[in-house]
């Protein structure tokens, strides 16, 4: 077993895909400003982009674990999975910061 243990196990290829595209990024930011579910035709008002695109976006950001759907009647809503988003990172995170050397007593086990 190497020094950084599961790095390769945690990371997230289909998150790091979904937040890729500089308008997916940012279709997520509008969305965590939101007071709760935003439509569709509400976010691609706010960020000026077609309907079918930020549909789109927001699919690939729902597929990758990122945001929820939710349809009522011809309309969806979209939320942010705050709590599994911010777990998804943090496992990343600890995983990746396991991979650092000790700095102060300079051991690095992947030489």
């Amino acid at each position: 077993m190497s020094c950084c243990g599961n790095v390769s196990e945690v990371l997230e290829p289909t998150l790091f895909k979904a937040l890729s595209d500089p308008k997916r990024v940012l279709l997520l930011a509008y969305l965590c400003n939101c007071e709760g579910p935003c439509r569709v035709g509400a976010l691609s008002e706010v960020a000026e982009i077609d309907v079918s695109v930020v549909s789109r976006h927001l699919a690939q950001l729902r597929d990758a674990g990122i945001l929820k759907s939710e349809k009522r009647g011809k309309e969806v809503y979209y939320t942010v999975r705050y709590t599994e988003l911010a777990h998804t990172l943090r496992t990343m995170a600890n995983a990746i910061e396991a991979c650092c050397p000790d700095e102060e007593s300079n051991n690095v086990c992947c030489g």
